[in-house]
């Protein structure tokens, strides 16, 4: 985990103290920016989780999981990254001031990676406000916040705003990058100038500019992608609708092609026969240009649960596969929570 120097820390308290106070309305007066600082940083919470034995998840990522989260109303609801609390046991909530209280999860959506839970009591602390992701610009400054306080965050600078494909099916249209990177990133708060939070953390990233200049940093999951599927979330657990089609395959482009890297077990790839080093060469007849373009050709065949004519190409053969998809939330194990 990492610790911002004493130093840092007490630039980053100053810095933050500037706009804090207004957005927290705080009197200016000796001591209010720390005040300010501390009452938003409270919302910032430590998320602890032990995941079902038989999860889907637990091997990738392990059964007992940590990270950060952030209060987002007086009821105790936590907004989070997705897999620090998918197929979750059991979860809890430990405050800034080490107050442990347990938590249901309330739901996960994987298209953009939300998870929520709530503390089975009201945490007692400030809310942390939403802001809006659309209006941050490139080289807008910005403040990284995980659990632990003042100790815990850093400044850091937007570096693009761009298209995100990662190799477990999943893709952002638009995620937020920032630098330099910041270690506890995982559930972090990502908050505007005007005190507000505008992400949540998901990554950390070699290339957070997108231009392969080597700049390090991070990838937060846009606060405005919440609106649009909060109600599905805390009504159902989930988004409404069959969802996405989800075959089940982790992906790695090489050389200009797109290589089956892994195949979910039990997923509908395997069960239709695709294989490990497997090279997808066509979706519905229409050859993929790289990850992004291949999950686009995905989704374009219709709702979860349609047949999707895969091409490959093995050992120096094209194969032609017909997978039917599944929606990726039927393959979890999520209704587990104690």
């Amino acid at each position: 985990m990492r610790n911002v120097p004493l130093f840092g820390a007490i630039l980053v308290r100053g810095w933050l103290g500037l706009f804090l106070i207004a957005a927290l309305a705080v009197p200016a007066a000796k001591g209010a920016d720390t005040l300010a600082l501390d009452q938003l940083l409270s919302a910032v919470v430590q998320i602890k989780t032990v995941i079902h034995p038989d999860g889907r998840t637990v091997a990738s990522l392990g059964r007992s999981r940590e990270g950060s989260g952030i209060v987002i109303d007086d009821d105790g609801l936590i907004l989070t990254i997705g897999y620090l609390m998918v197929e979750a046991q059991a979860a809890e909530v430990i405050t800034n001031e080490g107050r442990a209280v347990p938590a249901n999860v309330v739901g996960y959506d994987h298209q953009s990676g939300i998870g929520l839970l709530r503390a089975i009591v009201p945490l007692k602390v400030q809310p942390l406000a939403l802001g809006r992701s659309a209006d941050l610009k490139e080289q807008e400054a910005v403040a990284i916040a995980a659990y632990g306080g003042a100790g815990r965050v850093a400044p850091a600078v937007v570096v693009a705003k761009r298209e995100f494909a990662g190799s477990w099916e999943y893709l952002l249209d638009e995620a937020i990058f920032t630098s330099p990177p910041f270690g506890d990133w995982s559930g972090a708060a990502l908050i505007s100038h005007a005190g507000k939070l505008v992400g949540v953390g998901s990554l950390v990233v070699g290339d957070a500019s997108g231009r392969g200049d080597g700049v390090a940093g991070n990838m937060f999951v846009p606060i405005d992608m919440l609106a649009p599927i909060l109600a599905d979330l805390i009504a159902d657990g989930r988004i409404s609708g069959p969802g996405r089609p989800w075959i089940g395959v982790t992906t790695q482009e090489a050389h200009g092609s797109l290589m089956v890297a892994a195949v979910t077990p039990g997923g509908p790839a395997q069960r239709a026969g695709l294989q490990r080093g497997d090279v997808i060469v066509g979706v519905g007849g229409a050859a993929p240009k790289d990850m992004a373009d291949f999950y686009r050709k995905l989704y374009a065949q219709g709702a979860a649960g349609v047949t999707i004519g895969l091409d490959v190409q093995r050992n120096d053969q094209r194969q032609h596969f017909d997978v039917t998809s599944m929606n990726r939330l039927d393959h979890l194990r999520l209704k587990s929570t104690l």
